[in-house]
């Protein structure tokens, strides 16, 4: 067990270095791994799961007793980010109307559910990283069209039935799951049960990362001079939402686990459902905005929480926040 457990700690501590060999591997050998695609639902589900396993329904519901910390990752992710994006866009690539429409709703997305993980990986604050992950899933129906409307004119009809579904197996049952587990076993999922399937969901993050980048293939084998910079200006803009959420944090003297969690989830966004819709609803371009994520998120999520860990007075290990 000890050696499983340790197997968890080196991915956790390596994912700068292994997330961008992941993306290479799947850019240059899409066929092979694009057949993980139709495993991320269940594998989402699974990291729901296992990081929701350190809540109970007291702390889950004192974060909706308590929403400012919410409310400023809502805030951040739903009206800031986007407006950014948007302005910054037009100003960058202006000519170019599919790819701001692409970066705009890059932005427009909720949160992602892969945040759980790396909240639980950098011991921030699970219940309210929960909360805003439900909340953020259940309004994005109505949010992203709305935000595509107000900043783009574009008129969206979004799945709303598809949406819900989608949030109810991946987000709410595994989490309404593991939370319940918990309570009902007065801890023994957060301090038996979590730490012995953390490194399973660790490897089944990798396995994500190589199936969502095998989209950008497509679009890194045609590379423009334009496409390049629309992609550099992905990763710039990723870095930025981290340290904005981190920055709004520390301005409203919120504590160090919900510091965590609001940087987190105001620099990780649900790329799947807006490839999703940028597929069904825009030209081919501005898909590659929205795919460009892939090659960022996660590994500028590592290098945050290496700022965490490092720079933050009481951060936690890797191993303390798995236990």
């Amino acid at each position: 067990m000890q050696a499983w457990k340790r197997l968890g700690d080196v991915i956790g501590r390596n994912v700068a270095v292994i997330s961008p060999v992941l993306v290479l591997l799947a850019v240059f050998f899409p066929d092979f791994f694009s057949v993980l695609v139709r495993l991320v639902p269940f594998m989402f589900a699974i990291i729901t799961f296992q990081g929701s396993l350190g809540n109970d329904f007291h702390n889950l519901a004192e974060a909706f007793r308590h929403p400012l910390p919410l409310l400023i990752t809502l805030a951040l992710a739903t009206l800031v980010l986007p407006l950014l994006a948007f302005l910054l866009g037009i100003l960058m690539f202006g000519g170019n109307p599919n790819l701001v429409t692409g970066i705009v709703l890059e932005y427009s997305v909720p949160v992602a559910v892969v945040s759980i993980m790396w909240i639980d990986m950098y011991a921030g604050d699970s219940s309210l990283g929960l909360a805003t992950l439900l909340v953020s899933t259940v309004l994005s129906p109505l949010s992203i069209p709305l935000t595509l409307h107000v900043l783009l004119g574009a008129r969206v009809e979004v799945d709303a039935l598809g949406m819900v579904w989608s949030m109810i197996v991946q987000v709410a049952l595994p989490a309404l799951a593991g939370t319940a587990l918990n309570h009902v076993s007065g801890g023994w999922g957060k301090t038996t049960l979590s730490p012995a399937i953390s490194p399973a969901t660790r490897m089944m993050f990798c396995l994500v990362i190589l199936a969502n980048s095998t989209a950008a293939a497509p679009y890194l084998h045609a590379l423009t001079p334009q496409y390049a910079a629309v992609i550099a200006f992905i990763g710039v803009f990723t870095s930025g939402g981290f340290a904005l959420g981190l920055a709004a944090a520390r301005a409203l003297r919120q504590p160090r686990d919900r510091a965590v969690t609001i940087g987190f989830q105001s620099g990780l966004r649900n790329i799947s459902a807006g490839a999703v819709i940028a597929a069904q609803y825009f030209p081919g371009e501005a898909m590659l905005p929205v795919i460009a994520g892939v090659l960022f998120q996660q590994v500028i999520a590592a290098l945050f929480g290496n700022f965490i860990e490092r720079g933050w007075e009481g951060a936690g290990t890797h191993s303390d926040a798995a236990a």
